[in-house]
């Protein structure tokens, strides 16, 4: 098939372009021939009579394949449908994988406490094992990374049942891809240990909120998904906008009518009956381009503005941030040329000390055709020159 299409959909050699009906069923025989079905459910019958060393290595290579599928039904034009189906079954192989590394992890552990683990010398066998029958990482068919992650991946589960299955359900509804980077950043297993980073919460100086609100103007309510502790709700408050709060920890945060925030993941929510504008310092780490392309493409706000690293302007590899840089970039960025004041993490009690972080404001706005257009303007300001400025 990829021999036969070129870029622009034609029979390689003819100037006819491939009719989309015939390009649509080719996809869908891709799929059905590939037996990628069949092979999802025998991932699942693996892990279900408890082989979970098998069921991950074939529900592995049902993901690549699935992963493939999907990007080549988008290449090539398919209907939403078909990239959906290709989308689920990778859904579908990512939570066996899950589910199977899961308990290899749980299965390592209970080795380790048994004293049946052991380092291995090179080629040879574990050397703090006396008869040289302790498991190693080698016969799980994980590296020790791996088996790190997993173990990461087990306990997030164990506190929150389930939270593997509805993060993976949440990016098929948003119809996104369910990628293993991005479920590793929705249950929160990023390399970071959660006792060194809290709960991500880094509150926002108000200098860059009296810059902000001098720039750009909004709508009367504004939607804080990420309000921690309400450092950024609660200067709008001041200045007169209403504000909806929520954010996926309970940090008790209520607006100046006593109406608390709500508890929930952001990249699990609808559009806001409100169709509130959006102003947010988001999560960084793994979390926050899906963060972003959830804000654009579900909540589809008339104005966003996020506070973010200037490192956001470049790379490539990752979906979500070719989305809402490339195809939904932003209107208008603002960039600090003079450092914001430390956004120390919550709780820190140690010594302040400056920031070496760049920042800018970043500010989406929607076009009359309904897009968000394809231009950005890069501004740079110094922060200290809005100090005294309020909004009138």
């Amino acid at each position: 098939m990829l021999a036969w299409l070129d870029e622009s959909g034609q029979v390689e050699g003819s100037p006819d372009p491939v009719p989309a009906v015939a390009v649509e069923r080719t996809m869908e025989e891709r799929i059905d021939a590939s037996g990628l079905v069949a092979t999802v459910e025998r991932a699942r019958k693996l892990l279900d009579d408890g082989d979970v060393i098998r069921a991950r290595i074939v529900a592995a290579g049902a993901y690549a394949q699935a992963k493939t599928e999907a990007q080549f039904a988008e290449k090539f034009g398919a209907t939403e449908a078909l990239v959906a189906k290709a989308r689920q079954l990778q859904g579908d192989a990512l939570l066996i994988e899950a589910r199977a590394k899961m308990a290899i992890a749980n299965e390592w552990d209970a080795a380790q406490a048994a004293g049946l683990v052991g380092s291995t010398a090179k080629g040879g066998r574990p050397k703090t094992v006396p008869d040289g029958n302790g498991l190693v990482a080698a016969d799980t068919g994980l590296s020790r990374k791996e088996i790190h992650d997993a173990r990461k991946l087990a306990e997030a589960e164990r506190g929150a049942p389930g939270i593997v299955e509805r993060a993976i359900a949440a990016r098929l509804a948003a119809g996104l891809e369910p990628s293993r980077a991005n479920l590793r950043a929705a249950v929160g297993t990023s390399s970071a240990s959660r006792q060194d980073r809290g709960n991500n919460l880094y509150e926002t100086p108000p200098e860059a909120m009296f810059a902000l609100l001098a720039l750009e103007r909004f709508g009367l309510w504004i939607l804080e998904p990420a309000c921690g502790r309400g450092a950024i709700s609660k200067h709008l408050e001041r200045e007169g906008f209403g504000v909806i709060l929520s954010d996926l920890i309970d940090y008790g945060t209520c607006d100046s009518d006593g109406v608390c925030q709500e508890v929930q993941d952001f990249l699990q929510t609808d559009r806001h009956e409100a169709e509130p504008d959006v102003i947010s310092n988001p999560p960084y780490g793994e979390v926050m381009n899906a963060f972003i392309a959830h804000a654009l493409k579900v909540h589809k706000p008339r104005k966003m503005a996020l506070l973010l690293n200037l490192n956001v302007l470049a790379g490539f590899e990752d979906e979500d941030r070719n989305f809402y840089m490339e195809e939904c970039p932003p209107a208008r960025i603002h960039v600090f040329k003079r450092r914001l004041p430390m956004m120390h993490r919550d709780g820190w009690d140690g010594n302040e000390a400056s920031s070496r972080m760049n920042t800018a404001w970043f500010v989406w706005e929607l076009q009359a055709d309904g897009t968000y257009g394809k231009q950005t303007v890069i501004n740079r300001v110094d922060w200290k020159d809005y100090l005294s400025l309020t909004r009138a």
